[in-house]
């Protein structure tokens, strides 16, 4: 699977922001964390010129955390019926698996089953692991964060679509009939097809960057 790469000057930014937020996580001089205080500024002003965005927003972006700085992590569902994939349609018009960020108070397979409940109505049972991936190697545009995204396989019970806050629509759709646009964002065509591989293959391996 071809992966994606990022721009140099964002890796440098990403770096620099997280030595500043280690930097001032654990030092206690005054001095110190002045002067790291000064590189996270650095490496959101890196982030604005070359984005496009306004400095105010790139700070609440990517200055917003405390302490150790570690990948966000984002659960993605892969529900089959009939040899068809279970997308949904998000508010903006494009499709999606179904899934989102792992709440604090949730575990990856609770989360997952959670996800396809509240944006699709259905209830699954997650039943095994697809992939583990680096966001930023396969998905566009990149983000000046890191994200783990864990995709997982699960096996439909019941239930049906019902109007919610974060998708309008859902449906089954072959390989060969996907709807457009996806949100690339967070799943991309490539993504979609080793979904497909992994649900044909019963001694699929799992993949992770």
């Amino acid at each position: 699977m071809e992966k994606n790469t990022q721009p140099e000057w964002l890796a440098w930014a990403k770096e620099l922001q997280f030595i500043a937020q280690a930097g001032l996580t654990y030092s206690r001089d005054p001095f110190d964390r002045e002067r790291f205080g000064r590189i996270r500024e650095i490496a959101a002003e890196i982030l604005s010129l070359r984005s496009g965005l306004s400095l105010e927003t790139v700070k609440g972006l990517f200055c917003n955390e405390e302490g150790f700085q570690t990948p966000k992590l984002d659960s993605r569902a892969a529900v089959f019926r009939d040899g068809r994939i279970l997308l949904v349609q998000e508010r903006n018009g494009t499709w999606a698996l179904p899934g989102g960020w792992v709440d604090i108070d949730q575990s990856v397979r609770s989360n997952t089953e959670k996800e396809v409940r509240e944006e699709a109505g259905l209830e699954v049972e997650a039943v095994r692991l697809i992939a583990v991936q680096d966001r930023n190697l396969h998905n566009r545009p990149p983000y000046a964060y890191n994200v783990c995204k864990v995709f997982v396989f699960c096996e439909p019970k019941d239930g049906g679509f019902r109007p919610n806050a974060e998708t309008v629509a859902s449906g089954y759709f072959g390989l060969d009939e996907l709807p457009a646009p996806l949100a690339e964002e967070k799943v991309s065509r490539a993504q979609i097809e080793m979904c497909f591989a992994a649900a044909a293959d019963p001694d699929w391996q799992v993949l992770f960057d």
